[in-house]
């Protein structure tokens, strides 16, 4: 890997010095508690998973499938961040190799996506945010919710990945006789529902051009919202200028960068 955009995301995780957090002590630390997170993260994703697996849906009502699909799909969100989060090195960034390594471990457990391929574009984005040059953004037309949603998801979605996950579906169900019904419930639909929140709250809330038009060089804007609901709706990043403006700070810091700026 030799394009600058791959070099640029090896870089170790320093982060800026105008920032008061965190402090001197506590950066030599950052690393080992985004990689405990991110750990946390992988792990209750598939204990969550094996668990709603083994659970007989005629005997559970209508609600606890829902919160079970609400629920496991925030994991998902929380396994994208986390790649998310790699691509920055700000998983471990005292190893960039075990950093890349949990940012496609993360990929190829949400939907067999490629590390390598979302890297490159994800720089693209902060490089060009909401221009031609952003393959997040819309194309000047498709600028509503679902058609910008379907444009967004066609830069990254193919019919590889698609038949990979269909051959992976019908594996566990003839080899481990898992339930059609709870692989659709709590693996496939939650990472579908995912894949909207994460554009919603990641790309269309900050990055649609508000009315006073955007503002450089980020063109982004942060949605205001408390850290618990900022939180759950999509892992802070609705600390969208934030992100931008200090991309190496991983997302369970960015509610400190977003009260430092908003009291500077």
């Amino acid at each position: 890997m030799t394009s600058n955009i791959l070099l640029k995301a090896q870089k170790p995780v320093s982060y800026s010095t105008e920032l008061p957090i965190p402090d001197t002590k506590k950066e030599g630390l950052a690393g080992h508690y985004s990689i405990i997170i991110a750990t946390v993260i992988m792990a209750i994703w598939a204990i969550s998973l094996i668990l709603l697996m083994t659970i007989n849906l005629e005997q559970v009502n209508i609600f606890f499938i829902l919160v079970a699909m609400l629920w496991q799909t925030f994991l998902y969100t929380g396994l994208f961040i986390t790649a998310h989060d790699a691509m920055h090195g700000a998983v471990f960034p005292s190893n960039i190799k075990v950093n890349h390594f949990i940012g496609s471990l993360c990929l190829t457990l949400y939907g067999c996506l490629s590390y390598q391929k979302l890297l490159k574009k994800h720089w693209q984005h902060h490089k060009n945010p909401a221009s031609e040059s952003d393959p997040d953004f819309h194309n000047g037309k498709q600028k509503n919710l679902l058609s910008w949603y379907f444009h967004f998801m066609k830069n990254y979605w193919s019919w590889k990945q698609i038949l990979t996950l269909m051959l992976i579906f019908n594996i566990i169900v003839a080899t481990l006789h898992t339930p059609e019904n709870n692989l659709k419930y709590f693996w496939i639909f939650p990472s579908i529902l995912s894949s909207l929140q994460l554009f919603y709250f990641g790309t269309f809330e900050p990055h649609r051009e508000p009315k006073e038009g955007y503002k450089e060089p980020h063109n982004s804007q942060t949605i205001s919202r408390s850290v618990w609901l900022s939180f759950l709706t999509c892992y802070h990043f609705g600390y969208h200028e934030e992100h931008h403006e200090y991309s190496n700070v991983p997302w369970w810091e960015l509610p400190k960068v977003y009260k430092w700026k908003r009291e500077s």
